[in-house]
């Protein structure tokens, strides 16, 4: 289907714009189509220089999240920008929906030392929350709560451990209540220890 003539009109002046405010008024007015055709520059915004452009585009690509989905899983494989990968993730984290369940399991799964990067791992685990907790597929949920089980209970990065338990806690299965027993056991930073406490204690009424 080709793009409308105003829309295509809009988004050149997208490309075109001189300030921040600027674009990030014109990707409100590109969003406002609600259409397909407005997702493509959407996500070109992603690479502005700018991150207050990048934040809005990010955010407006949630809302259109049932228009959204399916580009964003394509354009996170294809991307070489880490930068825009990292906003793709953290759309699709919030979006929650179990079509990135792949994505979210690799970003968590990987090992890095990169701030920036363990950051976005952590993003990811909390989307993994997201899924586990809304999905009606008992093959979902397992996968999301075995990748958050790996999360709570190997990696050094005790940021990205205190983002599983909380994500597990979200999810609240039996299956996901033993891993956050069984954490507490071996958890030896402070903080994430009182955060499995209080899911344990306020969430399912037990305790370690």
């Amino acid at each position: 289907m080709r793009v409308s003539d105003s829309l295509e009109n809009i988004i050149e002046q997208l490309r075109a714009s001189s300030t921040p405010a600027e674009a990030i008024a014109i990707i409100e007015a590109i969003a406002a189509y609600r259409t397909p055709d407005a997702i493509p520059p959407l996500i070109e915004a992603l690479s502005h220089h700018h991150p207050g452009v990048r934040a809005v585009a990010t955010s407006q690509l949630i809302q259109l999240a049932s228009l959204s989905l399916e580009a964003l899983i394509s354009t996170y494989y294809t991307a070489t920008d880490q930068g825009v990968q990292a906003h793709i993730i953290q759309a699709l984290a919030q979006i929650g929906d179990c079509q990135a369940i792949a994505i979210l399991e690799e970003v968590v799964g990987v090992s890095v030392a990169n701030h920036c990067q363990g950051n976005v791992r952590r993003i990811a685990a909390r989307g993994l929350g997201k899924i586990g907790s809304t999905a009606i597929d008992a093959q979902i949920i397992h996968r999301a709560v075995d990748k958050l089980s790996w999360a709570l209970l190997s990696p050094e990065d005790w940021a990205l451990r205190y983002a599983a338990a909380l994500s597990l806690a979200e999810i609240g299965t039996q299956e996901a209540i033993a891993v956050l027993q069984q954490a507490l056991t071996q958890e030896s930073d402070r903080v994430v220890q009182i955060r499995i406490r209080m899911a344990l204690a306020e969430k399912f009424g037990v305790g370690g």
